[in-house]
């Protein structure tokens, strides 16, 4: 535990406090938590009643469970486009300004961002395992393996936020953070979230293989116990692996370029 009065202490302290309005910000706006989960509800009512009675993965696989694991991971990868707008929202308002003005830690409000949509996201992954439990899913892994599975949605996620710290940053306005779903579309759905990678053409499949999205669901699918589509590949044989690496590699090279970016606003 650091002392009292540390750097480290009041950075922790800082960031506390940031969490804090987040998420009482939140709190008042429920509309807002209705509205994000609005896109995986309807994504799993398409693919899995819609879509689904015609799509398969392979001979003798239901593709419900198949599906469910993949809509868990879209959820948490497609997250970093509500940060982006988040943090746009707070520059074009002048908080951000405000918060930079005062006498607290550069990071905090970086920081802070990050653990207040780590816990969102927590409430969305409850939200849609009730919807997965109520069509009939169900997890064949074990206790410990399931809460593994949730611990690797969770990193995914926490990772992607510096992603869209960084975007909301960067970007010049709020319109041009709601056109940031041309980005996440393709980056959640060229992978194994709905299809395995091999039933793609191979360059796609090849990209949809590495992405970090596919990384992740193929590692939840085998903890909850549910059908896991191997290739051949090495990445998608490592996938348990690859699920620790990739959101690892991801927060190594956002959250510092996001904080060096903060703190690099004109003022």
């Amino acid at each position: 535990t650091p002392a009292p009065g540390s750097r480290l202490w009041w950075a922790l302290a800082d960031c506390w406090t940031i969490v804090r309005r987040d998420l009482g910000h939140l709190a008042k706006q429920p509309s807002l938590i209705a509205w994000q989960l609005g896109f995986p509800v309807v994504s799993v009512l398409l693919f899995v009643y819609v879509f689904g009675s015609a799509m398969v993965v392979a001979e003798g696989v239901d593709y419900t469970s198949y599906a469910m694991p993949g809509m868990f991971t879209m959820t948490m990868a497609f997250g970093f486009m509500n940060t982006a707008m988040a943090v746009v929202v707070d520059r074009d308002r002048g908080i951000t300004d405000r918060f930079r003005s005062m006498p607290m830690a550069p990071s905090a409000v970086v920081t802070g961002r990050g653990v207040s949509d780590v816990l969102h996201a927590g409430l969305d992954l409850v939200v849609l395992l009730g919807i997965a439990l109520a069509i009939g899913w169900r997890s064949d892994g074990g206790l410990l393996a399931g809460a593994a599975a949730l611990g690797l949605l969770l990193l995914l996620r926490f990772a992607l936020v510096w992603v869209g710290v960084l975007l909301g940053l960067v970007v010049r306005n709020q319109e041009a953070a709601g056109n940031l779903f041309a980005l996440a579309f393709p980056f959640g759905m060229i992978s194994s979230v709905f299809t395995p990678p091999e039933l793609m053409p191979t360059w796609l499949g090849t990209i949809a293989a590495w992405n970090p999205v596919s990384a992740t669901a193929n590692a939840v699918r085998e903890l909850f116990g549910n059908p896991v589509a191997y290739g051949e590949g090495w990445i998608e044989r490592n996938s348990l692996l690859m699920a620790v690496v990739w959101p690892l590699l991801i927060t190594a090279v956002f959250l510092p370029w996001a904080v060096h970016r903060f703190r690099g606003l004109s003022r």
